[in-house]
């Protein structure tokens, strides 16, 4: 009968019970290690005495893989015995997991910039493109310069006549008031310029509204009739009156022999929408002006003229000694002190004050039909261009007055300087 518990054998014996019998004496078997926590090796556990359980017991292993009772390879190498720390290259991590992780790439620096640029370039490209349909909607294309008959030869370079109007179309009883405009019906023209664009710099001519003009043959705006010519003169603003701007470049073509490319008019509410837009508008007035008729009260020298004040300024004439001359004068002054505070870049590149200007100049002013954009953007940089001495500026010259009381130009010099402008040259022509 054997003498050890039921379900033990002599082999559970030899491995647990050697004692001295062993082959390799005590002393000089290789110091065990202890894992604790690891069950012993598959097939090895013995039974539980009397059915009961056994709680795990700690594995004996040595630095050879030996299970410390003489069965090499019967051990489980935990891997403590080699010397590796944590952390280490080829070591076990914290986690029990693989090797510790390498370094982190470098950001794509040049991808980051590229992609950073893309994007800021395709949100300024439907910007512009948004702005400029935008813009191209708000112009007024109402004159048909189609309708004009016997037309001069086109020349080198680009005309534009610029027109200042009285219309009061759209104010409140409240606005007139305020702008001094008065209430008369209808619209005749305040001011008038040429202004020529080329390769020797820009010429801006004032034609005063009191010069001595022959209507010619034309054709009715709206009715489409033939009218001949019956040598009639009068003064050069009563052709817009009797039959609006298509008569008004039919009489300037045909007083100067000069073709006329675009016409560009503006009224009065508009004109000073621009200005406030603009946040006012720097002038060196030349004297005090006090003028009841046009609400003008101003000192002589620098100053920044608001709406109000600047269209006051522009209409100003019984004020000045020279009168309508004069004041064409102020006209071109400030409609170039304007065109260069709209072209400067604290406007160009403020959204909040570049739109404001875009609507408040392009809701009120009266195109034809061909203009475009680009062609407004280089009127207003011609118009700069004669502020910064870029340029001349210049009355339409005057030999004195006639029977009727009219301006009456110097033919002689009239004709060599539309000479110099259909040839795009240097103008040499002096005005009054």
């Amino acid at each position: 009968m054997s003498d050890w518990p039921e379900g033990w054998s002599d082999d559970d014996r030899g491995r647990y019970g050697r004692g001295s019998a062993s082959a390799q004496p005590e002393g000089a078997r290789v110091m065990r290690q202890i894992r604790r926590g690891q069950a012993g090796p598959p097939g090895r556990n013995p039974a539980p005495p009397h059915g009961g359980r056994v709680p795990p017991q700690p594995s004996y292993v040595d630095g050879r893989g030996h299970d410390g009772y003489g069965d090499p390879g019967a051990g489980y190498d935990s891997g403590y015995n080699t010397g590796q720390v944590y952390g280490t290259p080829g070591g076990r991590g914290p986690g029990g997991g693989g090797g510790a992780r390498g370094p982190r790439s470098a950001p794509d620096w040049r991808r980051r910039i590229k992609v950073t640029a893309i994007t800021v370039v395709s949100v300024l490209v439907v910007t512009a493109v948004g702005t400029y349909f935008w813009a191209d909607s708000k112009l007024n294309r109402e004159v048909d310069l189609a309708k004009v008959i016997d037309r001069p030869a086109a020349g080198e370079g680009t005309n534009y006549l610029i027109v200042g109007s009285d219309s009061r179309e759209g104010m409140s009883d409240e606005e007139k008031k305020k702008l001094h405009t008065g209430s008369a019906e209808g619209k005749r023209t305040d001011s008038m310029m040429i202004l020529h664009t080329g390769g020797n710099g820009s010429t801006l001519i004032s034609l005063p509204r009191d010069s001595d003009v022959e209507i010619p043959s034309f054709v009715g705006s709206e009715s489409g009739k033939r009218y001949e010519a019956t040598g009639r003169h009068v003064k050069l603003n009563a052709a817009y009156a009797e039959d609006g701007p298509e008569l008004l470049v039919r009489t300037v073509e045909h007083n100067t022999g000069l073709r006329i490319d675009h016409y560009v008019e503006i009224g009065f509410a508009g004109f000073a929408n621009i200005v406030d837009a603009v946040g006012g508008v720097e002038m060196d007035i030349p004297q005090d002006i006090k003028d009841t008729k046009s609400g003008a009260d101003l000192k002589k020298g620098k100053q920044t003229l608001n709406g109000e004040e600047a269209l006051a300024f522009v209409r100003t004439r019984y004020a000045l000694a020279g009168s309508d001359l004069d004041r064409t004068k102020n006209q071109q002054k400030f409609l170039s002190a304007l065109a260069g505070q709209v072209a400067t870049p604290s406007t160009v590149l403020n959204p909040f004050r570049l739109y404001p200007t875009m609507g408040a100049g392009l809701d009120s002013l009266i195109v034809d039909k061909d203009m475009g954009l680009f062609d407004l953007a280089d009127m207003f940089w011609a118009m700069k261009g004669v502020s910064g001495g870029d340029g001349k500026s210049m009355n339409m010259p005057i030999a004195g007055s006639a029977a009727n009381g009219n301006l009456q130009w110097d033919t002689a010099k009239v004709k060599q300087l539309v000479e110099q402008l259909k040839n795009d040259e240097t103008v040499t022509v002096s005005g009054n």
